[in-house]
Parts: structure tokens; C-alpha cells; sequence
């Protein structure tokens, strides 16, 4: 929704909340879209925000159940957390299993064990329980248990007449094509079913060159998978080849969605799931782990410093350029670092394929270095009038630099290869090696040459 209808809106739905007009308020809720009424809760303030899910959920449970969905699995359960588990269990019933599932593994854990045992009763709960015992972030946990399949031996005509008479399935995109014991055998694309005489076998129309996934895959491959072939859904199969689901194209935007949010949040240290109106001391608690990390790895870099505290105090002007060094090493690193975390983020670059990636990484940061340091010198010897200063802060710079493109193309790799997540953990090591490469090199060289700095010696 743009901005400036989703405030028009919102003044709309306080005003009547503080008049109290209720039937107008529901009828201004039904008139939205899923996606804007998710906007509209996340807007509201928390008491605000309730009271108008709740009404909502009254009058139009299945609108409301979609617009929790859109805000996402953590937020929504959040809106039923309150709730007996025998009305979770029947505001979950308007949602796809798989929605449905990733709400109940957010809600606190004795209530969502409550509402799994009540699932487990209904005959068309059993899917929802079934999800959640995949693990987390596999094409199990995210895939559509109902898939419409049809048999081999089918014609397409009484394909059609199945289609056709199919009412509990998610939007169909292709048609599977499954033999008597379920395996997955082909695909057929509607397009090619309704051009077919009806008496045409289908096992003379179908694909047997089908694009699937385990349950077991990772979620962000399925993603890849998806976008790789232009897929507008992918059929989910178990260890034997049975078709057990399918994975539709919003599912997977909702999949690079979190995931590149997560990649994001890491690289800075922060976990995946802190958000914007998340509590002070809920943000407090998810990130000062990490900035207590990197406290250690500043003392690091200071006991390198330490090392130099006679060269330093020989020559005062090396302690005003330290940062520069510093900074810009960072700064170069993040910027490799962002480049080769997405590239194997999208499966572009592995172990295998590194060595072009490292060499060209390596030559950015020479020139990045020289580039900078060049810039760098000139101004220092500009505004210190020592020539020496700035060609010493010229090569630490191209050292530094060149730290930097390494690291933040090796470590990733390495943490990838040791199963650990590049975006997670690389930016812990990578600020340490550039702060302490970067006073190492500036103050060794600054020790070096200390008999030619005139302006800052004592």
C-alpha cells in the first residue's frame, strides 16, 4: 500500500477505534488486502493493534488469519499467544498447512504442544503436525502437503475432470504425474493438457525430465532451485521418491526474504530476528553478546598498539593517522565481505571456483589501497609537511587493503567449508585482522622510518 493511503487509512481506523464505531471499523479492515492489513497491525500501536485483530478475527477470521500470515510467522503468533488452544486450533484451519505450521512453531512452547494435540485429533490436522516434524528451514517445513497429482494411467480429459473437480488444493501450476505407488513419474503444463485431444495418455504429454526437492533440502537452495529454472513451483519428494508436496513461487520470495534479512542482521552482528519495535531490553539482549565479542578483539588491537608506545611517543603525529588506517581496512573489507558472502549465499562461489575469486579480490584491494593511500599521502604532506608521514601511511594503507580483500574473501569460504555461517561469524574475524594489521603495519613502518619523520619527533 503507498504511504500515503496506508496513513490515510490508519487515521481512519484510530478515529473510529476511539468513536468506538465498530461496524464501520470491520467494514474498513474487510475492504483491505492481507498484505495492507498487515501493514495497518504493524503500525498500530500493541493495544490498538490486538483489539482490531480480535475484531477482525470475529467478523472475518479467515481475512484476518491471511493478514497474520503476511506479517510473518513471529509477529503473527504473536496475535494468538493470549488465545485458548481450541481457538488456535480453528483460526489456524483458514490458513495453508504449511502458514499454519510456521504460526504454531512460534507460539510459546506448552501452548503450541496444546494445540498440536488437538490437531492431531482432526483428521485434517495430522498435516500441520507432520510439517513441523521436519526440521527448520528444510523444503519439509515450507512445502504444501496437498498437491494435486494425477495418475499415469490417466487420459488427459479425465485429467481435466479431476482438475475440475479439485477443491482443496493451493493454485495449481503444473500437474505431477505420480505412478500407483506415488513415486513422482512426470510433469504436464496446463497449457499442453488443454491442447491435447482428451483421449490422449497423459504418459504421452508429460515431462519425465522433472526439477524436484528433497525434504531434507536446505530452504535456501529450494529458493535457488526455483530461481535457477524459472519455476513457479517445485515439487517436494521424500527419500524414495514420493511426492509428499509442493513449494509455490510466494513461498520461495518469502524464503530469500528472511534469508537475506538474516545475512543482513549477521554481518553486523545482529541477530535474524530483532526488529524495529522490538523492546529496548529484548534488543539489548540480542546484541550486546556480539558487541562483547568484539570488545575482546578491540583489545586486541590495542595490545598491538601497545607494542609501539615508544615509537608513538617519539613521533605523535602517528597516533592522529592510526584510525584512517584502520577505518578504511574496515571499510574495504565490508565491502568484499558483502560481495562474497552473496555470492555463496546464490551458490555462485565455492571452494572449488575460489582461486579466480581470491586473485581478483586481491588486485581490488592493491588498488583500492594505492588508489586511497595515494590520496591519503598528499594530503598528509599537504597539512603535516612531511613527506615521509604520508608515504608511510601510503604503504600501510596498500598492506591493510590488501589484508582486507583476502580475509573477506578467504574466511567466509573457510567458515563455509568448517559449516559455520559466513555471515555470522566472518565480520568478528575480519575486524580483528584489519585493525591489528592495520596499526601493525602503520607502526612498524612508522618504527622503521622514524629517523626521516622531522615534524612530530620530540
Amino acid at each position: 500500500m503507498p504511504q500515503r493511503k496506508l496513513d490515510v487509512v490508519l487515521d481512519s481506523v484510530k478515529r473510529l477505534m476511539r468513536m468506538g464505531a465498530t461496524a464501520n471499523l470491520v467494514n474498513l479492515l474487510q475492504k483491505q488486502y492481507p498484505a495492507d492489513l498487515a501493514q495497518l497491525f504493524s503500525e498500530l500501536a500493541e493495544k490498538d493493534r490486538q483489539a482490531a485483530f480480535n475484531l477482525l478475527a470475529e467478523r472475518n477470521s479467515k481475512l484476518a488469519m491471511e493478514a497474520l500470515s503476511e506479517l510473518g510467522p513471529e509477529a503473527g503468533a504473536a496475535f494468538l499467544a493470549d488465545r485458548p488452544a481450541d481457538e488456535i486450533v480453528k483460526l489456524t484451519q483458514e490458513l495453508p498447512s504449511d502458514d499454519a505450521a510456521a504460526l504454531i512453531d512460534y507460539l510459546p512452547e506448552e501452548l503450541a504442544n496444546a494445540v498440536l494435540e488437538l490437531l492431531q485429533r482432526r483428521p485434517a490436522g495430522d498435516a500441520v503436525g507432520d510439517l513441523l516434524e521436519y526440521k527448520e528451514q528444510t523444503a519439509g517445513r515450507i512445502m504444501n502437503p496437498k498437491v494435486f497429482a494425477l495418475a499415469e494411467d490417466m487420459t488427459a480429459g479425465e485429467a481435466i475432470t479431476a482438475l475440475q473437480g479439485s477443491r482443496d488444493v493451493e493454485v495449481v501450476f503444473y500437474l505431477y504425474v505420480i505412478d500407483a505407488r506415488r513415486h513422482l513419474v512426470g510433469v504436464v503444463s496446463l497449457r499442453r493438457l488443454l491442447l491435447v485431444s482428451p483421449d490422449t495418455p497423459l504418459k504421452r504429454i508429460m515431462t519425465t525430465d522433472i526439477i524436484s526437492v528433497r525434504v531434507d533440502m536446505d530452504q535456501e537452495e529450494v529458493a535457488r532451485q526455483v530461481a535457477s529454472y524459472n519455476l513457479l513451483a517445485i515439487p517436494v519428494v521424500d527419500e524414495e521418491n514420493k511426492l509428499v508436496g509442493v513449494i509455490t513461487v510466494d513461498d520461495v520470495i518469502d524464503v530469500i526474504k528472511d534469508e537475506a534479512t538474516e545475512d543482513v542482521y549477521r554481518l553486523a552482528g545482529v541477530a535474524g530476528d530483532d526488529r524495529v519495535f522490538a523492546t529496548a531490553g529484548e534488543s539489548l539482549r540480542k546484541r550486546v553478546p556480539w558487541l562483547e565479542v568484539n570488545l575482546v578483539t578491540a583489545f586486541i588491537a590495542a595490545s598491538v598498539v601497545a607494542l609501539f608506545e615508544g615509537t608513538i611517543s617519539q613521533a605523535t603525529a602517528l597516533a592522529v593517522f592510526m584510525p584512517v588506517v584502520a577505518g578504511m581496512g574496515g571499510n574495504a573489507a565490508t565491502q568484499t565481505l558483502t560481495v562474497i558472502v552473496r555470492g555463496i549465499a546464490l551458490g555462485e562461489l565455492t571452494w572449488a571456483n575460489s582461486r579466480k575469486a581470491l586473485f581478483k579480490e586481491a588486485l581490488v584491494g592493491l588498488g583500492n589501497g594505492l588508489a586511497c593511500g595515494l590520496v591519503a599521502a598528499l594530503v598528509v604532506w599537504l597539512w603535516k609537511g612531511d613527506m615521509w608521514l604520508g608515504l608511510i601511511l601510503l604503504g600501510a594503507m596498500v598492506i591493510n587493503m590488501f589484508v582486507a580483500a583476502t580475509a573477506g574473501t578467504l574466511i567466509p569460504l573457510m567458515l563455509r567449508a568448517l559449516k559455520i555461517d559466513p555471515a555470522l561469524a566472518s565480520s568478528v574475524f575480519i575486524t580483528t585482522l584489519t585493525d591489528v594489521f592495520g596499526f601493525a603495519s602503520f607502526l612498524g613502518l612508522g618504527t622503521l622510518f622514524i629517523k626521516y619523520l622531522h615534524l612530530s619527533v620530540k
